[in-house]
């Protein structure tokens, strides 16, 4: 798992990178919660997700927002950082030029600043989700979406109400061309303190699905 540097607008980007295990391999990028709350690329739904991507062959970048770790910069409420994947998806699709695949995955914050990218990336193949704050910014560019998904949300989520992300994967279901998974996890709460184990089985199921549909 080394350790890369990328050079982005606001400076050094830190970023942990585990290559592909071959030439074709696709890619993910991995993208983490809020700055402001203590997020970091070492959160542990981050580090779940990175490693579901891996143990798949992807080649798998996570990296921290400008402003955070030895990530040089300052918070720029999401501007700023989407330029921040933006240039970490380059820094991905260069170093692996022949990849098959490219999915971008988020948890909180780094969903929404992921789906941003999806709508300026329109090579992405798949997304994944993860609580969504689709209650404190506004997801409405999702018009229309590129690519097919999962959305994985606590049904006891105190931070991000349900009813406010199902609000959103009702508008996006009626996209012809995609197919949005929605799971609604009973019991689980935003952060997925107890519920890692729920994760892995409900992202890995899906990628496992999606990959035998369409192989990478």
């Amino acid at each position: 798992m080394p350790e890369v540097v990328l050079t982005g607008a606001a400076g050094r980007i830190e970023g942990r990178y585990s290559p592909g295990k071959r030439e074709t391999a696709p890619i993910a990028l991995i993208l983490h919660p809020h700055p402001r709350a203590g997020g970091h690329m070492n959160n542990p739904v981050a580090v779940q997700l990175y490693h579901l991507f891996m143990k798949r062959g992807f080649a798998v970048l996570r990296f921290n927002f400008r402003g955070v770790g030895r990530s040089q910069g300052e918070f720029d409420s999401g501007i700023g950082e989407l330029a921040d994947a933006a240039t970490a998806l380059d820094w991905l699709q260069s170093n692996n030029p022949a990849a098959s695949q490219t999915w971008v995955a988020g948890f909180d914050f780094g969903a929404w600043v992921g789906m941003q990218l999806l709508m300026r990336r329109p090579e992405t193949d798949g997304f994944i989700s993860v609580s969504p704050p689709t209650n404190m910014y506004d997801f409405s560019f999702l018009a229309p979406c590129p690519a097919s998904g999962l959305i994985l949300h606590g049904e006891s989520d105190t931070v991000v109400p349900p009813t406010e992300v199902e609000r959103v994967v009702s508008k996006l279901r009626t996209q012809k061309g995609i197919v949005i998974d929605y799971e609604l996890i009973p019991g689980a709460g935003h952060f997925w303190t107890e519920q890692l184990p729920i994760v892995e089985s409900q992202v890995g199921g899906y990628l496992d699905k999606r990959l035998a549909a369409d192989p990478a």
